[in-house]
């Protein structure tokens, strides 16, 4: 039983970011989906009419506020 543990958390230390982590609904394809979010968002910051994705589909342009729902 150990033997087996240990083989499934050496495949999750191995699993890197596959775009279709975005459909999937497990915990760590959705972990790494949003990791791969959050990093795509801070590298275009930097850049002229970067947006953000919101978690409801809308696009945040950077330095606009958001208006309340």
């Amino acid at each position: 039983m150990k033997k087996k543990n240990s083989d499934q958390n050496t495949d999750v230390a191995g699993r890197v970011f596959n775009p279709s982590d975005y459909e999937k609904n497990d915990q760590l394809s959705s972990g790494l989906a949003t990791t791969h979010e959050q990093a795509s968002d801070t590298y275009t910051e930097g850049e002229i009419g970067a947006v953000i994705d919101d978690a409801d589909g809308e696009d945040i342009e950077i330095g606009k506020k958001r208006k309340n729902k």
